[in-house]
């Protein structure tokens, strides 16, 4: 009896891969790559695992979709840090810090009511984007969601020379073909300097993100050049890496070498949690001494003592409009290169 004329006998458990093996007339792990669509797998083999597939009625996980689509109903949220390794601290800086825990949710608003799961990925050498574009080009995923940290990715243009349909959020540091979804930065900065000026601050400081991140590099672009069109020629600035410890130190750096500063800008609400500390460590009241405006209002912005004047960024708006970027880049690889840009609001709390 050959491997395409044998049959299970009949039970109450559902087939399994190794039945599916045994009918096939192959090895498990042949069945396992065939199924997940690995590419060099003999054409014989493949035609007989998916015989069996069809005698045994093995059905892996969305197997009935992708059987019909080629798709496997999973997005890749990757995200990519030049400081990443397998025992760097940023998983656990990445389950703290609101701004990933937002863009998860923006993301899952909308995947989940088209029935399409979310797989996490975090890159930061040169072997592991390799890999997972190597991944992605066999099948692991329909296409990605891309979050870049380091100022210059090699990622953005890697996953389009390879073809993978892929959104970014942010704008990419480097001119590449990509769809992204971003926010208007330095309107945003510019709102924060106003407020801060209109509040009758004469020396504004500022704290910054690293300045090789385009949405870091924008802040301090449209705070210096508001600023600039209040007459206020020269900023100081303490940079940070959008951490709490960093906007801490920041702030300490810019109170020594600028003890009359009187209003400062920090470039995310986490550093503005830092630099509260600092402020209170000095002496300084918040918003007598000192005014502050953050950026994101997150729900670092709430919790902070006083709460956060801050700079709206809507991720959560942002991420859902980059889900629905990429779903129609998966169903017309065709279409335009493009781009959406959400415009920040000022949220007015204690702080200034």
């Amino acid at each position: 009896m050959t491997a395409g004329t044998r049959r299970l006998p009949v039970g109450e458990r559902l087939p399994t891969l190794e039945d599916v093996a045994r009918v096939a007339g192959v090895s498990r792990a042949t069945v396992s790559r065939v199924i997940n669509g690995i590419r060099n797998v003999d054409p014989q083999l493949h035609e007989m695992v998916w015989n069996a597939v069809g005698q045994t009625g093995y059905v892996p996980n969305r197997l009935a979709r992708s059987l019909v689509t080629r798709r496997t109903g999973t997005v890749a949220l990757v995200v990519s840090d030049s400081e990443s390794h397998d025992d760097d601290p940023f998983m656990g800086r990445f389950f703290a810090d609101p701004y990933f825990g937002r863009v998860v949710g923006g993301l899952m608003s909308v995947l989940r009511a088209a029935g399409i799961q979310l797989a996490l990925q975090i890159v930061g050498t040169e072997e592991q984007r390799t890999r997972l574009v190597g991944d992605l080009r066999h099948g692991q995923a329909d296409g990605v969601i891309v979050l870049s940290l380091p100022g210059h990715d090699p990622l953005p243009r890697m996953l389009t020379d390879a073809g993978v349909p892929a959104v970014m959020i942010g704008r990419p540091a480097d001119p590449v073909p990509i769809n992204y979804v971003d926010l208007a930065n330095d309107t945003g900065a510019s709102l924060a300097a106003d407020h801060l000026v209109g509040r009758g601050c004469q020396l504004v400081a500022m704290i910054s993100g690293p300045a090789d991140v385009p949405a870091s590099n924008d802040r301090i672009t449209g705070f210096r050049r508001s600023m600039a069109r209040h007459g206020h020629a020269w900023v100081p600035l303490a940079s940070g890496n959008f951490t709490q410890e960093s906007g801490e130190q920041a702030m300490r750096t810019l109170l020594a070498e600028h003890p009359q500063v009187d209003g400062v800008f920090v470039a995310n609400d986490l550093m503005a949690l830092g630099a509260l500390l600092a402020l209170r460590d000095a002496g300084r009241r918040v918003p007598d001494d000192v005014a502050m405006v953050g950026f994101d209002d997150s729900s670092a912005a709430v919790a902070a003592n006083p709460a956060l004047t801050t700079v709206r960024h809507p991720l959560e708006d942002m991420a859902a409009e980059s889900a629905r970027l990429l779903m129609a880049r998966i169903e017309d690889p065709t279409m335009r290169i493009s781009s959406v840009i959400y415009e920040p609001t000022l949220v007015l709390r204690q702080s200034a």
